[in-house]
């Protein structure tokens, strides 16, 4: 199959033509109240970072706000407790450029955040987040150069708050981690995950 490529910017806007007002005027250097009200409300988020292997989309979730806003450009994102891959903490640390996905359950709006981090272990900084006697072992330091708002084509068109639960009949991560290594016990892993993940959490 032959595919024609776009490989230049003057192609691809020719394709797409130019952007409308409402696209060029929503882009803030630092949080305006109105995006900070929404960040503050958000549970989850995707953070995209970019390293010498190549990049890396991490979700991310806590109880309460994903991140905290220590001032209009700066935000502050613990690293609780995952699998220890590290993948995208390793990319901050040797190139902070990062994105961030902010939604809301049932707003199919979705703030953006493109900048840089850093990460922080000193105790001062992964105290401020206690949970159940428990500290992040890390707090990502996020800098803000642009803040926007997302069009809400895409989840409208996923209906990802309204179509309902789909996940019946999909693979279970033990059957992925089977079908990646002979003799695995995929059955056994996902019996226990239930258990694991609660005292675990923190």
């Amino acid at each position: 199959m032959t595919v024609e490529t776009v490989t230049d910017i003057a192609a691809l806007e020719e394709l797409y033509g130019t952007p409308g007002e409402a696209s060029v005027i929503k882009v803030a250097d630092r949080l305006i109240p109105a995006y900070q009200q929404w960040i503050e409300r958000s549970r989850f988020c995707v953070l995209s970072t970019i390293g010498p292997e190549g990049t890396d989309g991490s979700p991310r979730g806590d109880d309460g706000p994903v991140v905290t806003v220590e001032d209009d450009k700066t935000l502050l994102m613990p690293d609780w407790r995952g699998n220890n891959r590290m993948d995208s903490l390793r990319n901050i640390v040797r190139d902070g450029r990062i994105s961030l996905m902010f939604m809301v359950p049932g707003s199919n709006n979705v703030i953006r955040i493109n900048g840089s981090a850093v990460l922080s272990g000193a105790p001062e900084m992964t105290e401020r987040f206690e949970q159940n006697g428990k500290h992040p072992r890390s707090v990502i330091i996020i800098t803000i150069a642009e803040v926007y708002s997302q069009c809400a084509r895409a989840l409208m068109r996923s209906e990802l708050w309204t179509a309902g639960d789909q996940s019946a009949g999909l693979p279970t991560v033990g059957d992925m981690l089977k079908a990646m290594k002979a003799g695995f016990d995929g059955p056994q892993y996902d019996a226990d995950w239930g258990a694991r993940a609660a005292n675990t959490m923190w």
